[in-house]
């Protein structure tokens, strides 16, 4: 994870627009938004922006939180995926954000073996 201060913290400002990327060193896409949950506070998803043209048209991936490793060579996160993984994976556009309630969280969780 990234360190900010020589903390172990860092600000939700400096994980959005952040590359992911996978093992092999291509980039997916960048993180849009983080999912956090409520109860525990603790980060769930990760939204990963892939796809589109200049913002339009892209899909949101919200990928578990614990799949992303910081990489500080790459100065991004990289995830265990490639883009033919991503194609099966839920999804959704800027404008119809599902509700993370238990079905959507399970079918997420489910798709990526947690």
């Amino acid at each position: 994870m990234a360190l900010t201060s020589g903390s172990n913290v860092i600000s939700s400002d400096r994980v959005e627009g952040t590359s992911v990327y996978n093992a092999a060193g291509d980039k997916l896409g960048t993180i849009d938004d983080l999912m956090i949950d409520k109860l525990s506070g603790q980060v769930r998803y990760a939204v990963m922006e892939f796809g589109g043209f200049l913002g339009m048209g892209t899909d949101r991936y919200p990928i578990p939180w614990n799949m992303l490793k910081y990489d500080t060579a790459q100065d991004g996160y990289v995830v265990p995926l490639d883009k033919a993984r991503l194609e099966g994976a839920p999804r959704y556009t800027s404008d119809r954000i599902p509700d993370y309630d238990e079905g959507y969280s399970s079918s997420i969780n489910k798709y990526y073996g947690f």
